[in-house]
């Protein structure tokens, strides 16, 4: 059995429906467990297959039709999700268009009976030989939320200290899972949102399946940790075992080896070239890409580094009659990609090769049959010197035939037995060739372990420099916040020294404008200055310094006023109005009056101004009042007096005439 199976002492299970139907209610499962020796059979509810397989864990997970385990596409996308990270779902019949399973059993030799328990046996032991299609629906990407696990409403504390301690939890534990990442050497890209305080969430798009990532899914407190894996857009499908195709290779040894590998219908597959690798790495490159036909030089005669790999692989020989010309070489590779001239030598031979036996590959692929496979054919003719025929008379052959026509007592080798001959040779230089690799693998493996070494120290000295790049750019961070600060409040000492000045300005006035303040300093009241009687002026004062009932306030233009800007004024409360230029209009005067506002000419004040500020005596802003209140007296008395004429000339008029 898979030596892959045996080693690793994994499970696979094989299941069957039973009885019932998965879009129904509770389908019963036959359940085959199989660890590459021992069998084990059961019949299982499906709550009773989801928890054996969460309990046990099976590498593979086999079935003959995916959906047997789930009614549609969605349900597959969600069984899935809800499988173990180890564990594969496999249809081992094929992909969107699979095969009988009794078809599938009968090419590799697995039992079958139209059971559902010999059903699912067939499924588990085909699994375990690696034949069937992985289900996915998940890419090999795994995306670790770190977040809030609360709401920033109020806590208890004030909602700004609440907020900003979950914001730097979030945070933390986003730099800790960073460092566990790193820590681990896997590949992720950051998106964080920061908010006040530190993180709201950070999300790293990890390398890797959930397995491989060293963090878990939790939530305490201020933080809760979320993990998924990528979701595909559909459902992929991929071959437990990779087939490997026959193909046509084409070699350029020298310093740099080059290599490239064509396919039977001339596409070009792949190219390399090396400097370091030696020849049993380039054998190595060249079996994970294929089976070799013909293996094809640009020179004549074929170099021996070349002739060596063609031996290991039996195939056929390709050289031009001449060496290849760089401009033919040119013009063979003009449509194909290559990133040297050795790769494009090695390629235009590989290309001339199959240009070669075209014509040949043609005639073959016309005698064919579908049932049977082009490649193993074209190898046997192309490389065996078979004929056509002949190949094709032995792949339809029963056993027993076969076994028949081996029973001769002809002396001279029928063409089997020349076949098992050179079959028992190429075994033999292959298990050379294969001791040749081991020893190189374990050259290999210990200049790898080398370089893992080499490497695991480079990532923790990048880590340390990561960690200290991190905090020079937090400290240099800080220090510009502190440099803005000392700006901002150098800006507001500078405005405070020159306010401080000003009002040491008001105090060295001369005699003739208050010196003698210092043993006077009660008879002097402020003054807040309105350069116009406009509400914009009236608002920009406010702003400056304020505006507040019992002000006394200075109107430099008492002109232009109506009865929204006289309200406005009216509304502060002034104790006095004194103005200086322009006359008030009569709507504004009225209201001042009706609101009992003073106002008073600046005439009779002196007041003195430094910048913004200004001040003047309390008596004669006494005055000022006073000389008001005997115009209001006298304002009101005729008022009066023309009211009452006014209410007997409308009694009069309102009398009948006698």
């Amino acid at each position: 059995m898979n030596a892959r199976t045996r080693a690793l002492d994994a499970v696979v299970f094989g299941v069957d429906v039973q009885s019932g139907d998965v879009r129904g209610d509770a389908p019963s499962y036959a359940l085959v467990a199989f660890d590459g020796e021992s069998v084990s059979r059961d019949v299982v509810s499906r709550r009773k297959l989801r928890r054996l397989i969460e309990d046990r864990e099976p590498a593979i997970l086999a079935t003959d039709n995916m959906y047997e385990l789930a009614a549609d596409k969605d349900a597959l996308i969600h069984f899935l999700g809800e499988l173990p990270d180890e564990t594969k779902l496999v249809q081992v019949t094929g992909a969107e268009r699979p095969e009988p399973l009794s078809r599938v059993a009968g090419r590799h030799d697995v039992p079958y009976a139209k059971k559902p328990m010999k059903e699912a046996e067939a499924a588990a032991r085909l699994a375990a030989m690696n034949v069937g299609q992985e289900v996915s629906a998940f890419t090999n990407t795994t995306r670790v939320k770190v977040a809030r696990g609360r709401s920033t409403g109020k806590g208890g504390w004030s909602e700004d200290r609440y907020t900003r301690r979950i914001h730097g939890s979030v945070k933390t534990r986003a730099r800790e899972v960073e460092s566990e990442l790193d820590e681990a050497g896997l590949d992720y890209e950051r998106d964080v949102t920061e908010k006040y305080g530190g993180f709201s969430n950070a999300i790293f798009e990890v390398e890797g399946r959930p397995t491989d990532v060293p963090v878990s899914a939790h939530r305490s407190g201020d933080v809760r940790v979320e993990i998924e894996r990528e979701r595909r857009d559909g459902i992929e499908f991929r071959p437990l075992a990779k087939r490997r195709d026959h193909v046509i290779v084409g070699i350029d040894p020298g310093t740099t080896t080059a290599a490239a590998v064509v396919d039977v219908h001339g596409k070009v597959l792949d190219v390399f070239s090396t400097r370091t690798a030696d020849t049993a790495d380039v054998i190595e490159w060249i079996i994970e890409r294929g089976r070799p036909i013909v293996v094809a030089a640009d020179v004549e005669p074929m170099p021996e580094t070349v002739e060596k790999i063609r031996r290991s692989f039996e195939a056929a020989a390709w050289i031009p009659t001449r060496d290849l010309p760089v401009d033919e070489k040119k013009h063979r590779t003009r449509e194909a990609g290559y990133d040297d001239d050795h790769q494009r030598d090695a390629l235009a031979a590989a290309l001339s090769a199959f240009d070669a036996h075209e014509d040949q590959f043609e005639r073959i692929a016309e005698k064919v049959p579908p049932r049977h496979d082009l490649g193993d054919v074209l190898a046997r003719v192309v490389a065996g010197e078979e004929s056509v025929e002949a190949v094709l008379r032995e792949l339809e052959r029963d056993p027993e035939e076969a076994s028949e026509s081996t029973e001769h007592i002809a002396r001279e080798l029928t063409a089997e037995e020349k076949k098992i001959k050179r079959l028992e040779a190429r075994v033999d230089r292959l298990e050379s060739h294969n001791e040749d690799l081991k020893e190189t693998i374990a050259r290999k493996d210990d200049r790898i372990e080398e370089y893992e070494e080499e490497l695991s120290e480079a990532r923790r000295e990048e880590r340390r420099e990561a960690r200290e790049r991190r905090e020079i750019t937090r400290l240099e961070r800080e220090n510009e916040r502190l440099e803005r600060e000392i700006e901002d409040r150098d800006d507001r000492l500078e405005e405070l020294e020159g306010k401080l000045d000003r009002l040491k300005s008001l105090w060295k006035l001369d005699h003739s404008n208050f010196a003698d303040v210092a043993s006077e300093d009660t008879d002097l009241v402020p003054v807040k200055v309105i350069e116009e009687f406009t509400t914009g002026a009236i608002e920009h004062a406010d702003e400056a310094y304020g505006l507040a009932e019992g002000d006394v306030i200075y109107l430099r233009d008492g002109s232009g006023a109506g009865r929204s800007t006289a309200q406005r004024l009216a509304d502060v409360n002034p104790r006095v109005v004194v103005r200086d230029g322009g006359r008030l209009s009569e709507v504004a005067d009225d209201l001042l009056f009706e609101h009992d506002v003073p106002v008073g000419p600046a005439d009779d004040v002196r007041v003195q101004e430094v910048d913004e500020l200004a001040v003047a005596r309390e008596s004669e802003i006494e005055a000022v009042i006073d000389d008001w209140e005997r115009r209001a007296e006298e304002r009101e008395k005729q008022n009066n007096e023309q009211m009452v004429d006014r209410l007997i000339s409308e009694h009069r008029a309102d009398r009948p005439e006698s």
